[in-house]
């Protein structure tokens, strides 16, 4: 068992971590040759402002994090021990390079393409089983806990938990879609079904995809046991008007409302 998920039985009684997503920083980085704004920089606006985690998904072509961006991160992260690393790809791509040389606390496997313009989709079950078997045993191995991106299908959270995954991370842009229509409570269930049903296996949750300051309580409270979300799009937007440490400010507070909903 990996010793970085020794307590996620205990998880459930403790607010949901804010993980911030630094991809949309660097995009706007990378759009010059000035190095502003700084991702590190960015990061450390975040944990100050209380963020508990940092996410980054390096994608093979580098268009936004860069492989610099890891081990800077890695390197600013030495002086957080308690900050949650998450490095988010597809391990079938180059994440496992990249894994194995930082050694974050958490991997998140994600089934994108190497052009694909944003993950849409989590993995299926048999489909996936044997090959990711292996590469999430390696992660382990290092130390590193595993979360597999998933789309809130109650069905597939067995077999997950059978292939070795510690955690999966509900893909949540159909609810982000349905949020504020007459569809919201029919998709809010689907997440609550499959977060339930992942918790009967023993998977810890994560969320994210298109959470934001208006719907991210309401997911929230009707979701069990979301331990992390992670959030990047919005948040960056809204840093724009906010500025960054505010934004990190107002998403955890509706974390904080979301379970003091729950009671």
């Amino acid at each position: 068992m990996n010793p970085l998920v020794a307590s996620e039985a205990h998880a459930g009684a403790l607010l949901t971590v804010l993980s911030v997503n630094l991809n949309k920083v660097a995009l706007l980085r990378n759009s010059r040759h000035l190095g502003i704004p700084s991702v590190t920089r960015m990061a450390t606006l975040a944990l100050e402002a209380g963020a508990q985690g940092i996410t980054v998904h390096p994608r093979p072509d580098e268009r936004h994090i860069r492989s610099h961006d890891v081990t800077d991160l890695d390197a600013l992260l030495k002086a957080w021990p308690h900050i949650d690393y998450n490095i988010e790809g597809n391990p079938f791509h180059n994440l496992m390079d990249v894994i194995r040389a930082v050694r974050p606390h958490q991997a998140t496997f994600v089934p994108d393409s190497v052009g694909q313009f944003t993950s849409d989709h989590g993995w299926t079950f048999p489909d996936d089983a044997e090959r990711l078997a292996p590469l999430i045993a390696q992660c382990h191995e290092l130390g590193v806990r595993v979360s597999l991106f998933m789309d809130p299908i109650p069905e597939m959270m067995r077999a997950a938990r059978e292939v070795g995954a510690d955690r999966i991370e509900l893909y949540t842009e159909a609810y982000a879609s349905a949020w504020g229509t007459p569809q919201q409570t029919a998709v809010l269930a689907r997440y609550t079904a499959a977060a339930e049903a992942a918790l009967a296996v023993g998977l810890g949750i994560n969320a994210g995809h298109d959470l934001n300051r208006d719907n991210l309580t309401d997911f929230l409270a009707a979701v069990p046991g979301v331990q992390e979300v992670s959030i990047g799009h919005a948040l960056t937007a809204d840093a724009l008007e906010l500025g960054f440490p505010a934004t990190i400010r107002a998403y955890l507070a509706c974390i904080q409302r979301a379970h003091a909903r729950q009671g």
